[in-house]
């Protein structure tokens, strides 16, 4: 079976039930998209399928196969997401970090999607669970972004 991960095709082996997670972490080896739940709600497992945000611990890759999945490792190549990540660093968001990639991918999405988002399109968007309670860290760190319009350029 063939995925397009991050810009690249890559030939994997395992079935066409085995959840997206466990292909990119432990068949292709990026590990930075985290465990966390196994049951879709954290939000650790996060990546961009077409741009839309997507739980990978809960989609089989033959639902994927022939879309484009965009996972952390790419998030320096994006013009978002290195907006995204430079804004974590400046608001000083992570703690522990376990679950910034999931954080990263889902502001990077929303910014693409709705440049400008509003408060509320923030809290919609922005429901990744952190253990450490960087909401607000998170929250500014996205306003600020809205101001810029990043999705914009």
């Amino acid at each position: 079976m063939r995925l397009e991960i991050n810009n690249q095709t890559h030939e994997v082996q395992s079935e066409g039930d085995t959840p997206l997670l466990w292909v990119i972490r432990d068949e292709l080896g990026m590990t930075g998209t985290k465990y966390g739940c196994g049951l879709a709600q954290c939000g650790a497992c996060s990546v961009l399928v077409d741009g839309a945000i997507v739980r990978s611990c809960v989609t089989p890759i033959d639902s994927v196969v022939g879309h484009s999945i965009t996972t952390i490792e790419a998030m320096e190549n994006d013009p978002v997401g290195q907006k995204v990540v430079a804004a974590w660093v400046a608001h000083q968001v992570p703690q522990c970090g376990y679950c910034q990639s999931g954080q990263v991918m889902a502001a990077t999405a929303l910014l693409k999607q709705t440049p400008n988002p509003s408060d509320d399109d923030i809290a919609a968007a922005m429901v990744n669970l952190c253990r450490c309670g960087t909401y607000n860290s998170i929250k500014a760190a996205v306003q600020d972004l809205a101001g810029q319009k990043v999705g914009t350029l």
